[in-house]
């Protein structure tokens, strides 16, 4: 009685481990799908409404490379999602890649870090309120008619 007991408990637990190992892996094919299907937006507050950038311009300015418009670049913090998917698919590196070349930048004095807020709507405030102003917001977000959108990803 006692065998036929333990292996009854024997097949509910390579039961419930084979459901548990399906759901784990419906949930991850989610979590990428959505992850895959995000998109990133540049906002600015410009004059020039017709302003595009490009993938390379974009990740110029947020790396404090040369550009020819005098633009301010906003960032958001290293903990975020939008900022994740804004190094993966504009910026092409990692953040511990992008850290290590803040603090070459910052110890040579040669670049300036952009300024980092702690949301994206404290972005999208700031670039509303400052001229020339650049920030990247999560595509999902509402994007007011007096900025423009300079570059997008999805």
């Amino acid at each position: 009685m006692r065998g036929d007991t333990l292996s009854s408990c024997h097949r509910v637990g390579v039961l419930m481990s084979a459901t548990f190992r399906v759901f784990a892996i419906m949930l991850l094919f989610c979590c990428v799908t959505c992850f895959a299907r995000e998109g990133i937006v540049v906002v600015a507050n410009v004059k020039n409404t017709s302003l595009k950038l490009s993938r390379q311009e974009v990740r110029n300015l947020f790396m404090g490379g040369a550009s020819e418009y005098a633009l301010t670049a906003i960032a958001l913090p290293p903990e975020t999602h939008t900022r994740v998917l804004f190094n993966t698919k504009v910026v092409g590196l990692t953040e511990s890649r992008i850290r290590s070349y803040w603090a070459q930048m910052k110890f040579s004095g040669r670049r300036q870090q952009p300024k980092e807020l702690q949301s994206e709507q404290s972005v999208l405030d700031y670039v509303k309120n400052n001229h020339n102003a650049v920030g990247y917001l999560s595509s999902a977000m509402e994007i007011p008619n007096e900025l423009t959108i300079l570059f997008e990803i999805k």
